[in-house]
Protein backbone atom coordinates (compact mmCIF):
# COMPACT_ATOMS: atom_id res chain seq x y z
CA UNK A 1 0.00 0.00 0.00
CA UNK A 2 1.29 3.33 -0.63
CA UNK A 3 0.86 6.57 1.26
CA UNK A 4 0.36 10.56 0.29
CA UNK A 5 -0.28 13.73 1.96
CA UNK A 6 -2.79 16.05 1.00
CA UNK A 7 -3.81 19.61 1.58
CA UNK A 8 -6.11 21.88 -0.05
CA UNK A 9 -4.64 25.23 1.55
CA UNK A 10 -7.68 26.42 4.03
CA UNK A 11 -6.60 29.60 4.89
CA UNK A 12 -8.88 29.99 8.21
CA UNK A 13 -8.18 31.19 11.30
CA UNK A 14 -6.62 28.14 13.69
CA UNK A 15 -9.57 26.24 15.40
CA UNK A 16 -7.77 26.57 18.64
CA UNK A 17 -5.67 30.08 19.07
CA UNK A 18 -8.30 32.33 16.69
CA UNK A 19 -4.91 33.05 15.03
CA UNK A 20 -4.62 33.67 11.45
CA UNK A 21 -1.31 33.00 9.52
CA UNK A 22 -0.95 35.64 6.49
CA UNK A 23 -0.95 34.01 2.67
CA UNK A 24 2.69 34.06 2.62
CA UNK A 25 3.33 31.88 6.22
CA UNK A 26 0.76 29.60 5.15
CA UNK A 27 1.98 28.78 1.65
CA UNK A 28 5.36 28.87 3.08
CA UNK A 29 3.70 26.20 5.86
CA UNK A 30 2.69 23.93 2.34
CA UNK A 31 6.07 23.78 1.08
CA UNK A 32 7.34 22.81 4.23
CA UNK A 33 4.67 19.86 4.67
CA UNK A 34 5.21 18.75 1.34
CA UNK A 35 9.38 18.75 2.12
CA UNK A 36 8.25 17.19 5.58
CA UNK A 37 6.82 13.99 3.93
CA UNK A 38 8.98 12.92 1.44
CA UNK A 39 11.80 13.69 4.62
CA UNK A 40 9.25 10.99 6.58
CA UNK A 41 9.10 8.61 3.85
CA UNK A 42 5.46 9.44 2.23
CA UNK A 43 4.86 7.94 -1.43
CA UNK A 44 3.36 11.20 -2.40
CA UNK A 45 2.14 14.52 -1.50
CA UNK A 46 -1.00 16.47 -2.98
CA UNK A 47 -2.30 20.12 -3.94
CA UNK A 48 -6.05 20.21 -4.12
CA UNK A 49 -7.80 22.82 -6.31
CA UNK A 50 -10.16 25.05 -5.01
CA UNK A 51 -11.33 29.06 -6.27
CA UNK A 52 -13.10 30.02 -3.35
CA UNK A 53 -12.98 31.26 0.21
CA UNK A 54 -11.95 29.64 2.52
CA UNK A 55 -9.13 28.25 -0.15
CA UNK A 56 -6.20 29.49 -1.20
CA UNK A 57 -5.20 26.83 -3.53
CA UNK A 58 -6.23 28.37 -7.05
CA UNK A 59 -2.68 27.65 -8.40
CA UNK A 60 -1.86 23.99 -7.90
CA UNK A 61 1.22 23.74 -10.90
CA UNK A 62 2.53 26.80 -8.89
CA UNK A 63 2.79 25.19 -5.57
CA UNK A 64 4.17 21.73 -6.62
CA UNK A 65 6.65 23.13 -8.87
CA UNK A 66 8.15 24.54 -5.66
CA UNK A 67 8.18 21.59 -3.89
CA UNK A 68 9.22 19.70 -6.41
CA UNK A 69 12.46 21.97 -6.94
CA UNK A 70 12.93 21.00 -2.96
CA UNK A 71 12.41 17.25 -3.14
CA UNK A 72 13.97 14.50 -5.16
CA UNK A 73 11.95 10.98 -4.67
CA UNK A 74 8.02 12.16 -3.46
CA UNK A 75 5.16 12.06 -6.23
CA UNK A 76 3.32 14.86 -6.54
CA UNK A 77 -0.11 15.01 -6.68
CA UNK A 78 -3.18 17.69 -7.40
CA UNK A 79 -6.28 16.78 -5.98
CA UNK A 80 -8.65 17.58 -7.73
CA UNK A 81 -7.56 19.69 -10.76
CA UNK A 82 -10.82 21.08 -12.15
CA UNK A 83 -11.04 20.15 -15.66
CA UNK A 84 -14.74 21.27 -15.62
CA UNK A 85 -13.47 25.09 -14.63
CA UNK A 86 -10.33 24.99 -17.09
CA UNK A 87 -9.32 25.48 -20.69
CA UNK A 88 -7.84 22.20 -21.19
CA UNK A 89 -4.88 23.43 -23.39
CA UNK A 90 -3.63 25.67 -20.83
CA UNK A 91 -3.70 23.19 -18.07
CA UNK A 92 -1.99 20.70 -20.55
CA UNK A 93 0.97 23.29 -20.90
CA UNK A 94 1.09 23.97 -17.07
CA UNK A 95 1.64 20.53 -16.49
CA UNK A 96 3.74 19.13 -18.74
CA UNK A 97 6.03 21.95 -17.65
CA UNK A 98 5.72 20.70 -14.12
CA UNK A 99 6.36 16.91 -15.00
CA UNK A 100 9.77 17.96 -16.32
CA UNK A 101 10.71 20.53 -13.76
CA UNK A 102 9.49 17.35 -11.24
CA UNK A 103 11.40 14.65 -13.28
CA UNK A 104 8.48 13.13 -14.19
CA UNK A 105 6.53 12.86 -10.71
CA UNK A 106 3.09 13.97 -11.38
CA UNK A 107 0.58 12.04 -11.09
CA UNK A 108 -2.74 14.00 -11.57
CA UNK A 109 -6.06 13.46 -9.95
CA UNK A 110 -8.50 15.16 -11.81
CA UNK A 111 -12.77 16.28 -11.43
CA UNK A 112 -15.55 18.48 -12.00
CA UNK A 113 -14.74 20.89 -9.03
CA UNK A 114 -17.74 21.99 -6.75
CA UNK A 115 -18.90 24.90 -4.97
CA UNK A 116 -21.19 27.61 -6.48
CA UNK A 117 -18.65 30.54 -6.48
CA UNK A 118 -16.17 28.18 -8.02
CA UNK A 119 -18.68 27.86 -11.09
CA UNK A 120 -19.74 31.32 -10.87
CA UNK A 121 -16.27 32.56 -11.30
CA UNK A 122 -15.89 30.73 -14.56
CA UNK A 123 -19.61 30.76 -15.80
CA UNK A 124 -20.08 27.08 -15.39
CA UNK A 125 -23.86 25.75 -14.86
CA UNK A 126 -24.89 22.82 -12.54
CA UNK A 127 -26.41 21.78 -15.96
CA UNK A 128 -23.65 21.80 -18.36
CA UNK A 129 -20.18 20.95 -15.85
CA UNK A 130 -20.11 17.37 -16.39
CA UNK A 131 -20.33 17.74 -20.11
CA UNK A 132 -17.13 20.46 -19.69
CA UNK A 133 -15.74 18.50 -17.80
CA UNK A 134 -15.79 15.31 -20.21
CA UNK A 135 -14.79 17.73 -23.14
CA UNK A 136 -12.04 19.22 -21.35
CA UNK A 137 -10.30 15.77 -19.81
CA UNK A 138 -10.90 14.31 -23.52
CA UNK A 139 -8.65 17.33 -25.10
CA UNK A 140 -6.40 17.31 -22.15
CA UNK A 141 -5.64 13.65 -22.56
CA UNK A 142 -5.52 13.43 -26.71
CA UNK A 143 -3.05 16.79 -26.26
CA UNK A 144 -0.87 14.29 -23.44
CA UNK A 145 -0.79 11.50 -26.45
CA UNK A 146 -0.92 13.09 -29.54
CA UNK A 147 0.87 16.77 -28.84
CA UNK A 148 -1.12 17.84 -32.58
CA UNK A 149 -5.15 17.63 -32.73
CA UNK A 150 -7.83 18.36 -33.82
CA UNK A 151 -10.92 18.76 -32.32
CA UNK A 152 -14.16 20.39 -32.61
CA UNK A 153 -14.64 21.90 -28.93
CA UNK A 154 -18.10 23.85 -27.48
CA UNK A 155 -16.60 25.40 -24.38
CA UNK A 156 -13.41 26.79 -26.18
CA UNK A 157 -12.45 27.63 -29.58
CA UNK A 158 -12.25 24.52 -31.54
CA UNK A 159 -8.76 23.34 -32.63
CA UNK A 160 -7.11 22.69 -36.10
CA UNK A 161 -3.83 20.66 -36.37
CA UNK A 162 -3.21 22.31 -33.26
CA UNK A 163 0.33 21.75 -31.42
CA UNK A 164 0.90 22.75 -28.18
CA UNK A 165 4.14 22.68 -26.12
CA UNK A 166 6.22 21.47 -24.26
CA UNK A 167 5.89 17.82 -24.72
CA UNK A 168 5.59 16.13 -21.97
CA UNK A 169 8.03 14.17 -20.00
CA UNK A 170 5.97 10.87 -18.66
CA UNK A 171 4.70 8.65 -21.66
CA UNK A 172 1.34 8.54 -20.61
CA UNK A 173 1.01 10.63 -17.68
CA UNK A 174 -1.19 8.62 -15.04
CA UNK A 175 -4.58 10.36 -14.59
CA UNK A 176 -6.78 9.39 -11.87
CA UNK A 177 -10.20 10.63 -11.37
CA UNK A 178 -11.74 11.87 -8.17
CA UNK A 179 -14.94 10.92 -7.07
CA UNK A 180 -17.22 11.73 -4.21
CA UNK A 181 -20.86 10.41 -5.17
CA UNK A 182 -21.49 10.87 -8.62
CA UNK A 183 -21.18 7.81 -11.11
CA UNK A 184 -19.93 10.32 -13.94
CA UNK A 185 -16.75 10.30 -12.87
CA UNK A 186 -16.61 6.75 -12.28
CA UNK A 187 -18.24 5.68 -15.99
CA UNK A 188 -15.35 7.99 -17.38
CA UNK A 189 -12.31 6.43 -15.47
CA UNK A 190 -13.92 3.02 -15.96
CA UNK A 191 -14.43 3.87 -19.60
CA UNK A 192 -10.69 4.90 -20.73
CA UNK A 193 -9.25 2.46 -18.03
CA UNK A 194 -8.03 4.81 -15.61
CA UNK A 195 -7.61 4.75 -11.64
CA UNK A 196 -10.47 6.14 -9.07
CA UNK A 197 -9.53 7.68 -6.12
CA UNK A 198 -12.58 8.13 -4.01
CA UNK A 199 -12.92 11.18 -1.77
CA UNK A 200 -14.06 8.99 1.33
CA UNK A 201 -14.81 11.96 3.34
CA UNK A 202 -18.09 13.30 3.89
CA UNK A 203 -20.31 10.06 4.51
CA UNK A 204 -20.02 6.86 6.16
CA UNK A 205 -18.03 4.19 4.17
CA UNK A 206 -21.40 2.64 2.39
CA UNK A 207 -22.13 5.29 -0.46
CA UNK A 208 -18.59 5.17 -1.31
CA UNK A 209 -18.36 1.25 -1.45
CA UNK A 210 -21.18 1.24 -3.20
CA UNK A 211 -19.76 3.79 -6.02
CA UNK A 212 -16.67 1.73 -6.14
CA UNK A 213 -18.16 -1.85 -6.90
CA UNK A 214 -20.13 -0.04 -9.27
CA UNK A 215 -16.71 1.15 -11.17
CA UNK A 216 -15.48 -2.19 -10.81
CA UNK A 217 -18.10 -3.46 -12.94
CA UNK A 218 -18.02 -0.91 -15.56
CA UNK A 219 -14.32 -1.60 -15.65
CA UNK A 220 -15.08 -5.20 -16.46
CA UNK A 221 -17.90 -3.92 -18.68
CA UNK A 222 -15.80 -2.06 -20.95
CA UNK A 223 -12.94 -4.53 -21.25
CA UNK A 224 -10.45 -3.63 -19.25
CA UNK A 225 -8.60 -6.60 -17.01
CA UNK A 226 -9.26 -6.88 -13.30
CA UNK A 227 -6.46 -7.20 -12.52
CA UNK A 228 -5.17 -3.99 -13.45
CA UNK A 229 -7.76 -1.99 -11.63
CA UNK A 230 -6.28 0.49 -8.86
CA UNK A 231 -8.42 2.30 -6.11
CA UNK A 232 -7.34 5.36 -4.30
CA UNK A 233 -9.37 6.70 -0.84
CA UNK A 234 -8.94 9.51 1.02
CA UNK A 235 -9.50 10.12 4.90
CA UNK A 236 -11.76 11.99 6.71
CA UNK A 237 -9.14 13.40 9.78
CA UNK A 238 -5.63 11.87 10.61
CA UNK A 239 -4.14 12.19 14.67
CA UNK A 240 -2.56 8.60 15.68
CA UNK A 241 -1.32 8.19 19.46
CA UNK A 242 0.24 5.97 21.41
CA UNK A 243 -2.82 5.80 23.63
CA UNK A 244 -6.31 6.23 21.55
CA UNK A 245 -7.41 8.14 24.71
CA UNK A 246 -4.61 10.87 23.72
CA UNK A 247 -5.40 10.89 20.08
CA UNK A 248 -9.09 11.19 20.48
CA UNK A 249 -8.50 14.11 23.24
CA UNK A 250 -5.76 15.71 21.16
CA UNK A 251 -8.24 15.77 17.71
CA UNK A 252 -11.15 17.81 19.55
CA UNK A 253 -10.26 21.05 19.04
CA UNK A 254 -9.52 19.89 15.48
CA UNK A 255 -12.70 18.14 15.31
CA UNK A 256 -14.72 21.58 16.70
CA UNK A 257 -12.91 23.78 14.22
CA UNK A 258 -14.99 21.02 11.30
CA UNK A 259 -18.58 21.56 12.93
CA UNK A 260 -17.55 25.30 13.10
CA UNK A 261 -17.05 25.44 9.44
CA UNK A 262 -20.47 23.30 8.35
CA UNK A 263 -22.33 25.63 11.25
CA UNK A 264 -20.83 28.52 8.56
CA UNK A 265 -21.92 27.01 5.51
CA UNK A 266 -25.48 25.58 6.92
CA UNK A 267 -24.52 21.98 6.40
CA UNK A 268 -26.13 19.83 8.58
CA UNK A 269 -23.34 17.48 10.46
CA UNK A 270 -23.51 13.93 9.15
CA UNK A 271 -21.12 12.71 12.14
CA UNK A 272 -22.87 15.31 15.17
CA UNK A 273 -20.32 13.81 17.87
CA UNK A 274 -16.44 13.11 18.30
CA UNK A 275 -17.15 9.79 19.36
CA UNK A 276 -19.36 9.48 16.36
CA UNK A 277 -17.07 11.07 13.99
CA UNK A 278 -14.25 8.41 15.15
CA UNK A 279 -16.40 5.68 14.78
CA UNK A 280 -18.24 5.93 11.58
CA UNK A 281 -16.60 8.25 9.46
CA UNK A 282 -12.91 7.49 7.76
CA UNK A 283 -11.30 9.27 10.18
CA UNK A 284 -7.88 7.51 11.09
CA UNK A 285 -8.15 9.09 15.00
CA UNK A 286 -6.41 6.35 17.79
CA UNK A 287 -3.85 3.88 18.63
CA UNK A 288 -1.66 2.32 15.47
CA UNK A 289 -3.58 -0.67 16.52
CA UNK A 290 -6.40 0.69 16.21
CA UNK A 291 -5.57 2.37 12.82
CA UNK A 292 -4.45 -0.41 11.28
CA UNK A 293 -7.53 -2.24 12.13
CA UNK A 294 -9.77 0.18 10.60
CA UNK A 295 -7.72 0.46 6.87
CA UNK A 296 -8.50 -3.00 6.53
CA UNK A 297 -12.12 -2.87 7.28
CA UNK A 298 -11.90 -0.54 4.73
CA UNK A 299 -9.99 -2.32 2.08
CA UNK A 300 -12.25 -5.29 2.66
CA UNK A 301 -15.14 -2.70 1.28
CA UNK A 302 -12.90 -0.59 -1.31
CA UNK A 303 -9.96 -2.97 -2.37
CA UNK A 304 -7.85 0.42 -2.56
CA UNK A 305 -4.08 0.46 -2.75
CA UNK A 306 -3.84 4.31 -1.97
CA UNK A 307 -4.62 6.22 0.68
CA UNK A 308 -4.17 9.89 1.66
CA UNK A 309 -3.95 11.61 4.93
CA UNK A 310 -3.81 15.36 5.88
CA UNK A 311 -0.97 17.26 5.76
CA UNK A 312 -2.21 19.96 7.85
CA UNK A 313 -2.16 20.22 11.50
CA UNK A 314 -5.52 21.96 11.36
CA UNK A 315 -5.42 23.14 14.81
CA UNK A 316 -3.43 20.55 16.43
CA UNK A 317 -0.63 21.69 17.84
CA UNK A 318 2.46 21.26 15.02
CA UNK A 319 5.18 19.34 16.75
CA UNK A 320 1.86 17.28 18.10
CA UNK A 321 0.90 16.33 14.21
CA UNK A 322 4.25 15.70 13.35
CA UNK A 323 5.08 12.97 15.65
CA UNK A 324 1.33 11.62 14.74
CA UNK A 325 3.08 11.98 11.24
CA UNK A 326 6.38 10.02 12.40
CA UNK A 327 4.32 7.52 14.57
CA UNK A 328 2.14 6.78 11.66
CA UNK A 329 5.43 5.47 9.30
CA UNK A 330 6.97 3.75 11.88
CA UNK A 331 4.18 1.95 13.41
CA UNK A 332 1.38 1.52 11.25
CA UNK A 333 2.59 1.87 7.65
CA UNK A 334 5.45 -0.73 7.62
CA UNK A 335 2.29 -3.35 8.62
CA UNK A 336 -0.06 -1.93 6.25
CA UNK A 337 2.61 -2.00 3.27
CA UNK A 338 2.73 -5.45 4.04
CA UNK A 339 -0.74 -6.90 4.35
CA UNK A 340 -2.03 -4.65 1.53
CA UNK A 341 -0.64 -5.31 -2.07
CA UNK A 342 0.91 -1.97 -4.30
CA UNK A 343 -1.07 -0.70 -7.56
CA UNK A 344 -0.77 -3.16 -10.00
CA UNK A 345 1.81 -0.86 -11.95
CA UNK A 346 4.69 0.30 -9.42
CA UNK A 347 5.06 3.19 -8.23
CA UNK A 348 7.94 5.67 -9.81
CA UNK A 349 9.54 3.10 -11.41
CA UNK A 350 10.30 2.79 -15.58
CA UNK A 351 6.90 1.67 -15.98
CA UNK A 352 5.80 5.35 -15.26
CA UNK A 353 6.66 6.05 -18.18
CA UNK A 354 9.24 8.80 -17.38
CA UNK A 355 12.85 7.14 -17.49
CA UNK A 356 12.01 5.25 -20.74
CA UNK A 357 10.83 8.68 -22.51
CA UNK A 358 13.85 10.57 -21.41
CA UNK A 359 15.90 7.87 -22.33
CA UNK A 360 13.78 7.50 -26.24
CA UNK A 361 14.11 11.49 -26.58
CA UNK A 362 17.91 11.41 -25.68
CA UNK A 363 18.60 9.07 -28.43
CA UNK A 364 16.71 11.25 -31.05
CA UNK A 365 18.67 13.96 -30.29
Amino acid sequence: MRFITITLITHSPDPTTGLQKTTAERFHEVVENGVLAEELGFDGFGVGERHERPFISSSPPVVLSHIAALTEHIRLFTAVTTLSLLDPVRAYEDYATLDHLAGGRLELIVGKGNGAAQRELFRVSPEDQWERNAESFDVFRRLWHENRITADTRFRPPLHDAEVWPLPLQQPIRIWHGSATSRESVELAARVGDPLFSANVTNPIEPYADLIRHYRERWQHHGHDPSTIAVGAGTAGFHVAARSQDAVEAYRPVYAGYRAFQERLGVAPVFPTLDDFVERSSALIGSPAQIIDKVHRYHEQFGHTVMHLHADAGGLDPSAHRASLELFQSAVAPALRRDIPDPPWGWGSPESGAESVAVGRASQS
